[in-house]
């Protein structure tokens, strides 16, 4: 793997978790249970955002960031 790609790969994943963090963040904040479930079940998480778009628009963003790196490490 070209270094490049390890940083692309590093970067993404480091995205990803920063925006699932943001997301428990948000989701806490508006209801335990929300919080509870994207801390139990991370996929749901970004269910949640989507239905709730103007709360964590910023966590998707990066979430989408992040994939388009993953993408781009693993495209060789």
């Amino acid at each position: 793997m070209a270094p490049l790609h390890a940083f692309f790969l590093f970067t993404g994943i480091v995205a990803l978790l920063g925006s699932w963090i943001l997301l428990l963040i948000y989701s806490s904040r508006e209801d335990f249970a929300w919080g509870l479930m994207t801390a139990l079940l991370p996929p749901l998480s970004y269910l949640y955002a989507l239905g709730r778009w103007r709360v964590a628009k910023e966590p998707i963003l990066i979430a989408v960031a992040g994939c388009v790196l993953i993408g781009l490490a693993l495209n060789k």
